[in-house]
Parts: structure tokens; sequence; C-alpha cells
């Protein structure tokens, strides 16, 4: 079963999703965020899915971020559409700016890394892969 992360914004959402077994993390998609539950739902019933992770913005302080309610009015919304499906909060501090780098080491020109639904989807891809690094220890 496969680990799912969303990083959701106000209008792009990044989605990255684990192997199987639950060891690689791979970005899968940026979507227009008023697409997310549809996607989600044919997503789900296309692959076996045991949890769902949501990045919690939250401030340099661990205040939550002004983006806070536009991000719990989703996790409400995912809840409902999807209560069987367990959902983990995971901090996504940084996760942008580490994304942004990540698209600088590799040598991807100015022109890509302009690109804010890469950045998104990779954005998604850290907060998995972190939380896969810290599930291992």
């Amino acid at each position: 079963m496969r680990i799912l992360a969303i990083d959701y914004g106000i209008k792009r959402t990044g989605i990255a999703a684990t192997d199987e077994l639950q060891i690689i993390a791979s970005g899968l998609t940026t979507i227009p965020s008023e697409t997310v539950i549809d996607f989600l739902k044919d997503y789900f019933a296309k692959e076996e899915v045991l949890k769902v992770l949501i990045g919690e913005p939250k401030q340099m302080n661990g205040l939550p971020s002004e983006s806070t309610p536009i991000i719990e009015a989703f996790v409400a919304k995912f809840k409902e559409v999807f209560p069987e499906m367990p959902v983990v909060r995971v901090d996504e501090r940084f996760t942008s700016k580490m994304a942004f780098q990540t698209m600088i080491d590799s040598g991807l020109k100015k022109k890509k890394r302009q690109n804010k639904a890469l950045i998104d989807e990779i954005s998604a891809t850290i907060m998995l892969r972190d939380y896969l690094s810290r599930k291992m220890i």
C-alpha cells in the first residue's frame, strides 16, 4: 500500500506518493486545488493507499500561518469525503525553499525553476521523504 502526501495550496496542490513498499517517495503531479477531491477519488479507486499526509503550514515560531484556515477547510472536506482514510498532519515549513534549492542543485534552468507547479510537487515529495525517514528511525 502506498502513502500519499498532499501539499495543498490556494491555487495549486502538489501530490507525491510512495512505491508500494513505502521506500521511495516520488512526485506524482500538481493539479488545480479545486480538483483535488475528484483526483483523489479516481486515484483511490486505482491504487491502495494506507494513509495520506497533509501539510500543516506553520510560521517560524510554530504558530499557525495565515493559510491555515484554508488548509483546515480542505482537511475537513477530505475527512468528510474519505472518512476511512487515515490523515497524518506534517510540518511543511521550509519545503518550498528546499524544493527550489533541489531544482537549483539538479541543474534546472532558471525558466524551469519559475514553474510553481513543479515546486509544489517537489514540496509534497520532500514532506513524504521526511516522513519516511522519520518512520525508519
